[in-house]
């Protein structure tokens, strides 16, 4: 098989899940590259059954307690695969990816798409910051050294072959049933009105839409999905999150997942 055109599909909050698939599409040195960006409003296919163009997608998302994100999951099952083949990614922040790999599989599958490749990229945490570094500045050189590299590894596994049926199933570690999704914690981040400039950088950023501007920053703890986007992207480092039971979190991340955490990748083999 030969790859001409590489769909990139990807809900990516804090861009480093998109800066991933970049760096695997270039392993993969094809003719064209196709976004399919679902991260804001609006950036999902109006209607159902919207199929790919490319020859192969690499479909990414960021793992959340160790699961796909719903609003991700919602999003890209609008664009069906009708059988082309397809590389999934989940990017964690050092801690786990748990059974969130597993889960993009399935949804893969469901989708209409044959996966043959996938992979565990580390990204900096959401929570990171300067006094709670949790993988700060990943995915680094080396990250992007070994995603270009997987997607050699999948550009050569497919031109040894004619169709993706000439491929034994992909295994990808996980359990069945998932793991539980955390609690969701009804918390939203707060504006320092001190520093806030009300350029609206936040409000545009958000996956879900969760925050309003008129004359302050209002953000909705409902809505929110604590991607932190809005705090990476702040121009002005006006927006945070106070709440304590998040503070802790994140000290705790911090304290736990210093250890560097690598890339761990998995391809289909061919039928004996």
């Amino acid at each position: 098989m030969k790859l001409q055109h590489i769909d990139l599909m990807y809900f990516s909050p804090t861009s480093t899940t998109k800066q991933v698939l970049e760096y695997i599409a270039q392993g993969m040195t094809p003719e064209q590259v196709g976004h399919k960006d679902v991260t804001l409003p609006g950036g999902e296919p109006a209607d159902r059954g919207v199929a790919v163009e490319g020859d192969i997608a690499v479909i990414g998302v960021p793992v959340y307690g160790g699961r796909v994100p719903l609003l991700a999951a919602k999003r890209l099952e609008r664009i069906q695969g009708q059988g082309r083949p397809a590389v999934i990614v989940a990017v964690y922040g050092n801690r786990a990816y748990e059974d969130a790999l597993l889960e993009l599989q399935d949804l893969a599958f469901q989708w209409g798409f044959v996966p043959v490749a996938a992979g565990a990229f580390i990204g900096e945490h959401s929570f990171a910051n300067q006094d709670t570094p949790i993988a700060n500045g990943r995915p680094d050189n080396a990250d992007g050294a070994e995603a270009r590299s997987f997607g050699s590894k999948i550009k050569d596994l497919l031109a040894s072959v004619s169709s993706v049926q000439e491929l034994e199933p992909l295994e990808v570690p996980g359990n069945s049933p998932y793991k539980e999704r955390p609690e969701k914690k009804n918390v939203a981040p707060v504006a320092d009105p001190e520093l806030c400039i009300l350029c609206g950088t936040c409000a545009d950023g958000c996956p879900s839409g969760a925050i309003t501007i008129n004359d302050a920053v209002h953000a909705d703890p409902e809505t929110c999905i604590l991607c932190h986007a809005c705090v990476k992207n702040c121009p002005t480092s006006a927006i945070a999150f106070q709440a304590p039971p998040l503070r802790k979190m994140a000290s705790k991340l911090s304290r736990d997942c210093q250890a560097r955490k690598e890339p761990e990748i998995y391809l289909a083999a061919g039928k004996a």
